[in-house]
């Protein structure tokens, strides 16, 4: 199904906020329309927040790049620009993305020639397959240890799994871009829908 509203299907708490709602947002951090929403709960809000300070945060098993690969390239399969964008302007520099990385993470592929640490192709092939065939096969996990460690490749699983539902929120809710973020379509990607929901991802 092709998306055509260009508002959130949910209304999202504007300023003045009560004071439950002023607490969900400030532990979140930036204002966005995304955590908008999650605070609709402060208490999902809290909950959300807390398990952020895990993942970003220097007591991860994961760089700041591998990390970044892994949202960036989940975020890409799953169509989500809202996400994409989001991360693209606050993480990309940090995370020494140049701008043929950031092309080939939208609509390339880990065997692109941008690619030259081994490390980044084994975090970029785990992603793929995980959203490919929700599962990692021997050869694949092999490589994953070898490039992350037994930790970081949980966390890659993890992180992997958290933004696919991240991606059907931004989806789902409608959300759109953010000021000043990128969508997959500024990295010369197509997204188009078939009847049956299946997206498919061209790069020009």
């Amino acid at each position: 199904m092709l998306r055509s509203s260009k508002q959130p299907r949910l209304d999202l708490p504007t300023a003045p906020h009560d004071p439950a709602t002023a607490s969900a947002l400030a532990a979140l951090g930036e204002p966005i329309a995304l955590f908008a929403a999650f605070a609709r709960r402060p208490e999902r809000a809290h909950a959300i927040a807390a398990w952020g300070r895990y993942y970003f945060s220097r007591q991860v098993s994961l760089t700041l790049r591998a990390r970044e690969l892994i949202i960036d390239r989940t975020t890409a399969l799953c169509d989500a620009d809202y996400e994409w964008g989001v991360h693209i302007a606050a993480f990309a520099a940090k995370a020494d993305l140049d701008d043929r990385q950031i092309a080939s993470l939208a609509g390339g592929e880990p065997s692109d020639p941008c690619w030259s640490d081994p490390a980044d192709v084994a975090v970029l092939r785990a992603v793929d397959e995980l959203h490919a065939t929700h599962d990692l096969g021997d050869a694949t996990w092999q490589e994953l240890i070898a490039a992350v460690g037994e930790e970081g490749a949980l966390d890659l699983i993890l992180v992997c799994g958290w933004y696919h539902a991240i991606s059907f929120a931004v989806r789902a809710l409608r959300l759109g871009q953010e000021p000043g973020t990128p969508d997959l379509a500024a990295a010369g990607v197509h997204s188009t829908s078939d009847v049956s929901g299946q997206h498919r991802r061209s790069h020009a």
